[in-house]
């Protein structure tokens, strides 16, 4: 019994550390502020990424988050890692009771995610993808294609430059 109310407590003290956290960097400038806020809440971001302002990057698991390289996450984007589990769906039941599902996040080296974008948990951005504007991500995006829309589809796609 004793564990267990030590393993809560370290839960509590860890959600209102990256929830404080992620309120600081709501506000902050320059995005390398922003960036390393966000790294110190466990979120895995490469070199030379962009996170701007107002990015929701979710509060209860920041751990599931990757970030590549030279990723452009825009103002107002939220990326969120957990959702309620649907399988507990009944009538009658508050979707408040049931179960959390989770899942990883992953954004590709050089992607491109658009003003006001939700990326939902699950989801892998491809490498040189862009998202645009407004789009409800509930799918994977693959490498070096245009996704638009809610829910988000393909609307083109590139090859890549041999550079």
């Amino acid at each position: 019994m004793q564990y267990v109310e030590r393993r809560t407590l370290k839960s509590i003290l860890k959600g209102i550390w990256t929830h404080t956290l992620s309120d600081i960097a709501m506000f902050t400038f320059p995005y390398q502020v922003t960036t390393t806020i966000h790294r110190l809440r466990g979120v895995k971001i490469g070199k030379h990424s962009h996170i701007s302002r107002a990015v929701l990057l979710d509060d209860h698991n920041p751990e599931l988050i990757e970030i590549g390289n030279g990723v452009f996450v825009t103002y107002g984007v939220k990326i969120i890692c957990h959702k309620r589990d649907m399988d507990y769906y009944t009538p009658g039941i508050k979707a408040k009771n049931w179960p959390f599902k989770t899942a990883k996040v992953v954004l590709k080296d050089n992607c491109h995610i658009g003003i006001g974008s939700i990326i939902m948990p699950g989801v892998t951005i491809g490498e040189g993808a862009i998202i645009g504007a407004g789009s409800l991500v509930t799918h994977d995006i693959p490498p070096y294609s245009v996704a638009v829309g809610s829910p988000a589809k393909v609307v083109k796609t590139y090859q890549p430059s041999e550079n």
